[in-house]
C-alpha cells in the first residue's frame, strides 16, 4: 500500500559528522557578538561626542571581545554618522545600553566578572546619557 522509504531520514543524517559546541563555547560566542557590538556603537557615539570615556571604553571592549574570541581582535568599521543631531545620539545610548544589558546577562551566566563589570558599567553610563534612574 505504500512505498518503503528509501534514504535515510533527514533526522539521522543530521545527527552525523557535525561539529558540536558547548554551552559555554556559545555563550563565549554570544558574549563577543554582543561586545563587539557594543564596541561599534561606542565607536560611533566616540566620532560624533569625543571624550576620554568613550576612548577608555572602546579599548577595553576590544579587549574583552579579543579575549572571548581566541586573541583575535574585533574588526572595527568606520563610523558612519558626520553629524551629531540630538536625536541619533540618543538612538545610539540606547542601542549601547541594550547591548551593555544583554553583555552584563551573559557575563553574569558564565560567571566571566571582568566581563560583567565592563558591561554593568556601561549599562549605567547609557542609562545616565538617557536619562534613566535604578530602582532600589
Amino acid at each position: 500500500m505504500y512505498e518503503p522509504i528509501r534514504n535515510p531520514s533527514v533526522h539521522t543524517m543530521a545527527e552525523t559528522d557535525v561539529p558540536h559546541r558547548s554551552r559555554d563555547e556559545e555563550l563565549d560566542i554570544r558574549l563577543a557578538g554582543h561586545l563587539t557590538a557594543l564596541l561599534t556603537v561606542t565607536d560611533e557615539l566616540r566620532a560624533l561626542t569625543p571624550s576620554p570615556d568613550l576612548d577608555e571604553a572602546g579599548q577595553l571592549l576590544a579587549a574583552q571581545s579579543a579575549r572571548l574570541g581566541g586573541g583575535r581582535a574585533p574588526l572595527r568599521a568606520a563610523p558612519s554618522a558626520r553629524s551629531a543631531s540630538p536625536s541619533h545620539v540618543t538612538a545610539l545610548h540606547q542601542r549601547a545600553h541594550n547591548l551593555a544589558g544583554m553583555a552584563l546577562v551573559i557575563a553574569t551566566s558564565r560567571e566571566d566578572e571582568a566581563a560583567a563589570a565592563l558591561a554593568a558599567e556601561r549599562l549605567e553610563i547609557h542609562a545616565a546619557a538617557l536619562g534613566l534612574t535604578a530602582s532600589a
